[in-house]
């Protein structure tokens, strides 16, 4: 059984998202329905529930998030974690100051994709901003699922901070 962490800035859009899409891609694969997926946020308060918005975007894809709650980034969630997905550079980037010996296993989602982009973060924004988000989101986990899996089965032990970042 694996650990997935998804990272945002709060934990009230992006990353319960991309957690809920994930948990919903590996519920539906028979090898790997035992999968751990959390979120947390970089400057996060705890006990948040997530945006509305988050929530409604969710719930059109069959997915119930109103059970979820922010929580900050601590050691523990980076340490117990196979792979650590982070939505920008600046996510990656203080994930690998404040726990260095974890910097391998952290990942800016879009690489799993080949790209190198950072995901816009849609709080306070329209409905239409979300759904925008959301879409390129559950398009990140299908069409990355083979490259997370790949990821968090090894433990994420590829080279250093580096290929974390590459878009190959």
């Amino acid at each position: 059984m694996a650990t997935v962490l998804i990272i945002c800035t709060g934990n009230l859009c992006r990353s319960p998202m991309v957690a809920a899409l994930l948990a919903d891609r590996l519920a539906r694969d028979p090898d790997r329905r035992d999968w751990r997926v959390a979120s947390a946020g970089v400057w996060a308060f705890g006990g948040r529930p997530a945006s509305v918005f988050a929530v409604e975007e969710m719930r059109e894809r069959g997915i119930d998030m109103r059970a979820h709650r922010s929580q900050p980034v601590t050691r523990e969630l980076v340490e117990t974690a196979d792979l650590v997905l982070a939505m920008t550079r600046n996510h990656v980037e203080a994930l690998e100051v404040a726990f260095p010996d974890q910097a391998a296993k952290v990942h800016l989602l879009s690489t799993v994709v080949g790209r190198g982009h950072d995901i816009a973060d849609p709080y306070g924004g329209s409905r239409t901003e979300y759904a925008t988000i959301a879409r390129d989101l559950d398009a990140l986990v299908e069409a990355g699922y083979d490259r997370i899996v790949t990821l968090a089965e090894a433990g994420s032990s590829e080279a250093g901070p580096d290929a974390n970042l590459s878009t190959s």
